[in-house]
């Protein structure tokens, strides 16, 4: 196997699985186990993240290193029939890690605006920040509701490719903002650690990216809306 990949959540503590194209098999990309301490495997540590910082990623490099045949992921025969699947549990995931983020910042900024006193009062009685506080929760109510609905045709195995991708570009979009108008309502506190919102502004950045870009996920939904007309390659 050769080749080398970036943004490899954990790639220096274990094995991981690569998926990559097998030229035995008409160039099908399928999964395979690449065991630690395998000659030619070589992960190194990306340095220097601002979030998400409970995954350690990895650089990964792949130079002439053997994976024996029985490394190989049976039921991965092609992108279709597993890529796409795990994407699809992956993205629905991440949607609702970007759900919680959210919930967390707005009860944050709850707690903040309440207890924080202002010209002899709540910061919390004040009509801006009140908007701020239904716009959060107004967020947090759709976001839920959408993916539990979605989780529940899920189990059911009802959902497309497309449904998923939509949600997670959703989800993750509306946390965008939650964090946003969170560190907005606590001010100068807002860029503080001790209050918990910056922190979650700096994991959705990370959640709006990864398992697809919004964009991606967006044109995957339109794709699959235009009855398979792709906008991209």
């Amino acid at each position: 196997m050769n080749g080398q990949k970036r943004w490899i959540g954990n790639g220096t503590l274990g094995d991981v699985i690569v998926w990559a194209r097998n030229e035995d098999d008409e160039g099908r990309i399928q999964a395979f186990v690449v065991e630690k301490g395998s000659p030619g495997f070589m992960p190194k540590k990306m340095e220097g993240k601002m979030a998400l910082r409970i995954t350690q990623n990895a650089d990964i490099l792949l130079k002439d290193c053997f994976v024996p045949n029985h490394n190989k992921l049976t039921h991965s025969k092609d992108f279709a029939t597993g890529t796409n699947k795990i994407l699809e549990a992956s993205r629905l995931m991440v949607a609702w890690m970007a759900a919680g983020v959210a919930a967390g910042a707005y009860e944050a900024a709850v707690k903040y605006t309440t207890q924080r006193i202002q010209f002899g009062k709540p910061i919390a009685s004040f009509q801006l920040m009140q908007e701020r506080l239904s716009r959060m929760m107004s967020n947090c109510e759709f976001t839920i509701s959408h993916l539990a609905r979605l989780s529940q045709q899920f189990d059911l195995e009802k959902v497309t490719i497309g449904q998923v991708a939509r949600a997670k570009a959703n989800a993750t979009r509306v946390g965008r903002e939650t964090c946003a108008l969170a560190r907005e309502s606590l001010g100068g506190n807002g860029v503080l650690l001790d209050y918990h919102v910056i922190k979650a502004m700096g994991d959705m950045e990370v959640m709006y990216t990864y398992e697809g870009t919004y964009d991606i996920n967006m044109l995957i939904s339109g794709r699959e809306l235009t009855g398979g007309m792709a906008a991209f390659k």
